[in-house]
């Protein structure tokens, strides 16, 4: 095996395992949990929070009244333009591959070639099934003692999700957190 044919098995096999950890880390969970405080009551914060939910698609599923928790559901849709780019490029490096190997091995003839037809769908069909899931925000009071005015809330959720809350909401509800995002 000459030495073009070794750096280029070794290029087509990094593409294959970049392929590999970036479908893994599309649907890997990132979930966390961040404590922010508002200057604001609680009613007026939750009311804010609520309706903020509502409109980002969030639908709300339960609660408990003594623990101070509200719960809402949410799915997550899989990126159509996403999944057809990772097929073309799991159909573009399969073929690579076919073709390092019809060089290495040049008695198997053209059919290495066709692994492009396996690489291709299955890198997006495995996208599509993986990144389309139900997620959970999860909203918990914290007590403040005697101070009313003040609201402290431990949320767990999406970490792109409370990103955009404080975000859009941070200058609306004079939110403050824990800098853990």
């Amino acid at each position: 095996m000459t030495y073009s044919l070794n750096s280029t098995l070794i290029l087509t096999t990094l593409l294959a395992i970049g392929l590999f950890f970036f479908l893994r880390a599309s649907s890997k969970d990132r979930t966390t949990i961040v404590e922010v405080t508002s200057s604001q009551k609680p009613v007026e914060v939750l009311d804010v929070m609520c309706e903020w939910l509502n409109l980002r698609g969030w639908k709300q599923i339960g609660g408990d009244f003594d623990q101070k928790i509200l719960i809402f559901k949410g799915q997550v849709v899989s990126s159509k333009l996403l999944a057809i780019f990772l097929s073309l490029l799991g159909g573009f490096g399969s073929c690579a591959l076919g073709l390092v190997i019809i060089q290495i091995y040049p008695n198997l003839g053209w059919w290495p070639i066709f692994l492009g037809l396996i690489g291709g769908p299955l890198s997006g069909i495995i996208y599509f099934k993986k990144s389309a899931r139900e997620e959970k925000f999860e909203l918990r009071l914290i007590s403040n003692g005697d101070n009313e005015e003040m609201t402290s809330m431990r949320l767990r959720a999406h970490r792109d999700e409370l990103i955009s809350l404080e975000n859009e909401l941070s200058d609306r509800l004079q939110l403050k957190s824990d800098g853990s995002l």
